[in-house]
């Protein structure tokens, strides 16, 4: 018998379903409770969606786009309603979620998807079940499978459909972004040698904020407002840490940090940032080439393209290689703040990354990054916090050894806190050498910040329109702002 860990409810397409994790002999199981039918019914409503697809005009693969999902949902439920008569509400919903599912999206995926307790959705092939990351329980093996290598086949070139991409034998591998705003990777065989391979990375339905981080314990005050005075005195940012260590989220939840009249462009691959709409942002995204090889447009064309575009501030994604690199160097280097995220697990791997293979950015550009913050995801405690935060100290031109990285604060992770370990020994001489601002004026500035951080918390500042609101008066009625909320 299965001992049960945990059970609750999940709702798609207004289709209330059951999801139980529980101990399956050696195993975690995520077992989902699809809507189940019976071989009849099963059979007409292949018919009912042959007969929905016909009408709109295409195939059913091929139907991309919400508007289109929409009329398709329109048109199925009225010929439900002509040859399957007069039915409960709950069951016509069902027949109705499930034919929509398969037809217009990912079948059984889409149903895990609704549940926000999952991270991450892998398809190793037609033979396996599907595995999903779970925020309690980590890795689970589920109860579901796609066992029709055509239909899983069909289900990866839909996603590539969906955002004008093309899956093929001649571009076997996909990196996209899905109209929910997850990212999914697509392989086809025989690149991926037991099947085609999905995996799916969810996002929060509603963005992370600043507020969300400090409360769950990513961040703690010091930390915000170090990164708060750093970005509205337009120094530059790298964000380091391990897959899914959240370096993407914190780079979210600090844009709204940038004065409101600033113009952001952002660059990526795959686009991940959600900045709000009180921002100046243009979102750019690279393009892979088509069938002919022509049409490429890659991060280095976009970071060239951005400096002729005015910006305030560039966003960086991801930086992997040596051209991203230095072109983005040479922006810092040009007047220009500059935000980015690479792979690396503390602030010494960081400074290691840039200066070797395969990115190598000359040692003497290397000092254009004021503040390094590290993330890490602790899977045994599923938390992730904010490892380490530091800045590269510059010695001579010359080699390594003339550079020190400087570690400001510093994630305990025998008592879950991040506590200040050095004083800063560049960054406030360098916001000092723009502003004119003494020591002690930067003290009291982040002081005012961790008052309006605590703020924010306590009265609940827990969305974007909340707090593009603070921040909108903060730069545009500052003394205001500190006398409503009684901050001297």
């Amino acid at each position: 018998m299965a001992a049960k860990k945990e059970e609750y409810g999940i709702v798609y397409s207004g289709v209330p379903v059951k999801v139980s994790i529980a101990m399956v002999g050696p195993k975690q199981i995520y077992a989902l409770e699809l809507p189940a039918f019976e071989d009849g019914t099963t059979a007409l409503m292949e018919k009912i969606k042959t007969q929905a697809v016909s009408r709109m005009g295409a195939d059913g693969g091929d139907s991309t786009g919400e508007r289109i999902r929409e009329e398709f949902k329109r048109e199925l439920s009225t010929i439900v309603d002509t040859r399957m008569g007069a039915l409960p509400e709950s069951e016509r919903a069902k027949i109705i979620a499930k034919i929509c599912s398969e037809a217009t999206g990912l079948g059984p995926i889409e149903w895990i998807l609704s549940d926000s307790k999952i991270e991450e959705i892998v398809v190793n092939n037609e033979k396996e079940n599907i595995w999903v990351y779970h925020k309690n329980h980590g890795w689970l093996e589920t109860n579901i499978r796609i066992s029709n290598k055509d239909t899983l086949e069909n289900y990866a070139k839909k996603i590539g459909r969906d955002v004008g991409r093309d899956l093929s034998i001649l571009n076997p591998l996909l990196d996209a972004q899905l109209p929910s705003g997850d990212r999914a990777n697509a392989i086809l065989r025989p690149i991926s040698d037991k099947g085609v391979n999905m995996t799916i990375r969810k996002f929060a339905a509603e963005p992370w904020v600043f507020t969300d981080f400090i409360k769950n314990g990513t961040v703690n005050y010091d930390v915000l407002a170090l990164v708060w005075l750093a970005m509205q005195y337009e120094m530059n940012v790298l964000v380091s840490g391990g897959t899914a260590s959240g370096k993407t989220s914190f780079l979210n939840i600090i844009m709204p940090f940038i004065q409101p009249n600033h113009r952001i462009v952002s660059i990526e691959d795959t686009r991940e940032l959600q900045l709000p709409s009180f921002l100046y942002w243009t979102p750019l995204s690279t393009r892979q080439p088509n069938p002919e090889g022509k049409g490429e447009v890659d991060m280095g064309d976009l970071l060239v393209n951005s400096l002729r575009m005015r910006p305030d501030r560039i966003v960086v994604g991801e930086v992997r290689r040596r051209e991203q690199a230095q072109i983005m160097f040479e922006a810092m280097h040009t007047g220009h703040s500059v935000y980015s995220t690479i792979h690396a697990d503390t602030c010494n791997q960081t400074f290691r990354r840039l200066i070797s293979e395969p990115i190598a950015v000359p040692m003497g550009m290397i000092d254009a990054v004021h503040l390094n913050v590290v993330m890490i995801r602790d899977r045994r405690r599923g938390i992730r916090r904010i490892y380490e935060v530091g800045e590269i100290l510059k010695r001579d031109i010359g080699e390594a050894g003339d550079y020190d990285v400087n570690i400001m604060y510093r994630w305990s992770p025998r008592t879950d806190e991040i506590v200040e370990n050095q004083e800063s020994a560049r960054l406030f001489e360098e916001i000092s050498r723009h502003t004119a601002l003494t020591d002690s004026e930067i003290k009291k500035d982040l002081g005012e910040k961790k008052a309006i951080l605590k703020w924010a918390v306590d009265n609940k500042v827990d969305n974007l329109e909340k707090v593009g609101a603070l921040m909108n008066n903060y730069y545009l009625e500052y003394e205001q702002l500190l006398k409503d909320l009684k901050i001297s």
